[in-house]
């Protein structure tokens, strides 16, 4: 797990010898941010140095346009949970605010890479724009490395297919159903994590008992029913069937992840778990009765066990 080091005051001394670095959102982490990951963990063990990430909370759209903001594919705990695979010594938190977004891009090189983490190998996109009025760019970063002796290099665009990789194309994806392109992208099936909490025991009401788990997300990238295998138990994976969305039937209000375990019969409260969605099923519906839904349910159900030969 990376030492998490939360704002300026915390740089002096995380990094005496210096350090190689990355700057972004790095939101889900998928296989264009892996390629830069391994690219920096080569170099670090190439130079005896910690690799960083830095990243922002929350993230810059966020705080300038949080009604326009896209929903994250990963809550900052996730993405820490993910950055756990690769050598990542500190992941290093600013808090986006006024201080930071008023900080010339000047003084964010100087307070950051030069005084707080005495950089010595810098990789960014070389579309990344910073400082107030997003005045700073990778020329201006090029021109600090060679005035305070660290290289800066380029973040290539990777491509799938002859496809640019990035966050926007995966929740595209998600928000189309397109669980496969997803999964090409990211790596790996996309996945929530959550701790399975008490609900209001509707599904057991039903006769599908569910795992419930609230994801404390503004915004999700995906809705409706979902063929799932669920992580983090001494059972995994356990299959299911799931739904994410706002249960417009009951009312439900905010989003929330309910699992239905198949032939499986013990409690998990306050287990912390991962849910990999594997399949779409169905869009999330409102139906006139507990009754009608009660036989989509089963239908889910039926439906999801054939996904995975049951």
């Amino acid at each position: 797990m990376p030492n998490i080091i939360r704002g300026f005051h915390n740089l002096p001394s995380t990094t005496d010898n210096g350090c190689v670095a990355t700057i972004g959102n790095f939101d889900g982490v998928h296989l264009g941010h892996q390629a830069v990951l391994n690219q920096l963990a080569m170099k670090a063990d190439m130079l005896h140095l910690p690799a960083v990430v830095i990243t922002f909370e929350p993230q810059p759209f966020e705080y300038f346009v949080p009604e326009k903001a896209p929903a994250r594919l990963t809550r900052f705990r996730e993405k820490v949970e993910a950055l756990r695979a690769y050598s990542i010594r500190h992941l290093c938190v600013l808090r986006f605010n006024r201080q930071l977004a008023d900080m010339s891009a000047e003084m964010f090189i100087q307070r950051l890479l030069v005084e707080g983490l005495q950089v010595r190998y810098l990789v960014v996109g070389d579309d990344f724009r910073f400082g107030k009025g997003r005045r700073g760019d990778f020329a201006l970063l090029q021109q600090a490395g060679r005035a305070h002796g660290f290289q800066v290099v380029n973040m290539h665009t990777f491509a799938v297919d002859q496809m640019r990789v990035s966050s926007t194309r995966i929740r595209e994806a998600l928000n189309q159903g397109d669980l496969g392109l997803a999964e090409k992208l990211l790596g790996r099936p996309y996945r929530m994590s959550g701790r399975v909490a008490h609900g209001d025991k509707r599904g057991r009401q039903l006769g599908f008992p569910t795992a419930n788990i609230y994801l404390h997300r503004h915004k999700v990238p995906l809705s409706g029913v979902y063929a799932v295998q669920l992580f983090g138990i001494d059972e995994e994976p356990v299959n299911g069937v799931a739904n994410i969305g706002v249960r417009p039937t009951i009312g439900g209000g905010k989003a929330l992840l309910e699992v239905h375990l198949f032939d499986f019969n013990r409690e998990i409260y306050g287990a912390h778990v991962q849910v990999y969605f594997l399949s779409k099923l169905r869009d999330e519906g409102k139906f006139s009765s507990l009754e009608q839904l009660s036989q989509q349910i089963r239908k889910d159900a039926q439906q999801a066990r054939d996904y995975f030969d049951m």
